[in-house]
């Protein structure tokens, strides 16, 4: 055994005896590290520069691209493990497709209800122009969301929680990785994403539950995460919906984001339960 080989051994099993926390600290930076020499040159070409805020636009490429690296970096540390990622959560069989499908379902009405009743009483408008291609916009959505949500529950309900119970019971496991889902989304951008932070969190909780009411799946908790993203996605890019300012944006949202005021929370809070009686 060559030197290379020895410290490439002694890193391993550093890493495999070191805490849970350290190594899921460890993973995101080595994801991180390897995203870099693909996110700087992108950055370059869309010309942002941190901290100046990511439009739509720029956001999608440098997210993609992070996006997909990750599945590729935990299926060489589910080969080094010699696990699969079914036991992250993912197998490929009806019964995840059904639970996914369910998700999708139960997430896009909870969005479809949130404005509803915001509508109802006079929060919001809803609108709707001429030249909108909402089913374009819609499918669009829909498979970004199936995309996005995926790989983040493959990472933080899936690897994460995982790695965290080797440590620290079921709950305390999904604060820590829920606060850690919550903290990287300041990444993109810092002053909208501040007041979502305790959205974002509760959010995480919430999934974790249906991983656990799912028997350990992620097809429920992908599916709710994907509902929620596909309903507001794309209400936001076909303007389907204008805030009138009667009340406070607490209640509404600050910047128009729902997981930044309490009717957010409350639609979380109300799935939650939900799934409390499955």
């Amino acid at each position: 055994m060559n030197l290379f080989e020895r410290r490439v051994g002694a890193m391993l099993l550093f890493v495999a005896e070191a805490p849970a926390l350290l190594r899921a600290i460890a993973f995101l930076l080595v994801w991180v590290i390897c995203w870099l020499p693909i996110a700087i040159p992108i950055a370059i070409a869309l010309k942002w520069h941190p901290p100046k805020p990511l439009e739509a636009k720029q956001k999608l490429p440098l997210l993609a691209s992070l996006y997909l690296i990750a599945p590729l970096l935990l299926w060489g540390i589910a080969g080094v493990e010699g696990v699969s990622f079914s036991n992250y959560g993912i197998t490929l069989n009806p019964r995840i497709l059904f639970s996914m499908g369910l998700g999708l379902a139960g997430g896009a009405i909870g969005i479809a209800i949130l404005f509803a009743i915001q509508w109802a009483l006079g929060w919001v408008d809803w609108q709707i122009e001429k030249d909108t291609k909402l089913l374009q916009i819609l499918l669009t959505t829909l498979l970004i969301g199936l995309w996005v949500s995926g790989t983040e529950e493959l990472i933080f309900r899936g690897f994460l929680l995982n790695e965290l119970q080797q440590d620290y019971s079921i709950w305390i496991a999904a604060i820590i990785s829920s606060s850690i889902f919550a903290l990287l989304h300041l990444v993109w951008e810092i002053r909208e994403t501040l007041p979502q932070l305790p959205g974002l969190w509760l959010m995480g909780m919430v999934l974790v539950s249906a991983r656990l009411v799912d028997n350990g799946s992620l097809g429920l908790a992908w599916g709710l995460h994907a509902g929620w993203i596909w309903g507001i996605a794309t209400i936001d890019t076909a303007k389907l919906v204008k805030y009138t300012d009667k009340v406070s944006p607490w209640i509404t949202g600050f910047w128009e984001k729902p997981l930044a005021g309490v009717m957010g929370i409350l639609c979380l809070l109300a799935t939650g339960l939900v799934l409390m009686r499955i």
